[in-house]
């Protein structure tokens, strides 16, 4: 069976049309992103659902260049952007609350890339769980220890923001793979 997506239409941006918006940008110009913006890029974060309600996630907001540099050389790969972004967010689990701090951390983490790409302010979700740099040191334990915490705050990822250098053009439903898309059979 072939899935038949309608795009329906009115006045003001819907949370569809706020995906095929969402990009994941990695370069920004020097611009500040408004205290309002980022306001309501972290209130998405306070608002994301978490397993039984435990609210395990942090929001630690970056805005020191020399630790967005830091950060960015976490990583073997796909972190250097961080260091021109304006500000960043880390979000952290805390696992001594809830062992659901991955899907939990994970879905706050999307929520906010959501959010950044309704307030047309550019962001990039930078996996840090499971990572390593190019020494092959645990990327988790080396922006553990550039924030100070304790081993038992866990580090998804964080989301790179900055106003948008350029811009990136936004998917549309021909875009999505409706093949991925299957029906189970009614027993």
């Amino acid at each position: 069976m072939i899935l038949k997506i309608m795009n329906l239409k009115d006045d003001k941006m819907d949370l569809l049309d706020v995906m095929l918006k969402r990009r994941s940008v990695r370069k920004y110009t020097d611009e500040e992103i408004p205290n309002e913006k980022m306001n309501r890029i972290i209130q998405a974060g306070l608002l994301a659902p978490t397993s039984r309600n435990l609210k395990p996630c942090n929001f630690l907001v970056i805005e020191d260049k020399e630790v967005l540099r830091k950060i960015a050389e976490s990583k073997e790969h796909g972190a250097a952007f961080l260091k021109d972004a304006n500000k960043a967010i880390a979000v952290i689990g805390n696992s001594l609350v809830a062992d659901t701090w991955i899907e939990d951390s994970s879905i706050a983490l999307a929520f906010m890339h959501l959010m950044a790409a309704e307030q047309n302010i550019g962001s990039c979700w930078i996996q840090i769980r499971l990572r390593k740099n190019k020494e092959g040191e645990c990327s988790e334990d080396i922006v553990r220890d550039i924030l100070g915490l304790d081993d038992y705050f866990r580090i998804v990822g964080i989301l790179a923001l900055g106003i948008e250098d350029g811009h990136m053009k936004a998917y549309t439903l021909d875009d999505i793979d409706k093949e991925k898309v299957h029906f189970m059979p009614k027993l």
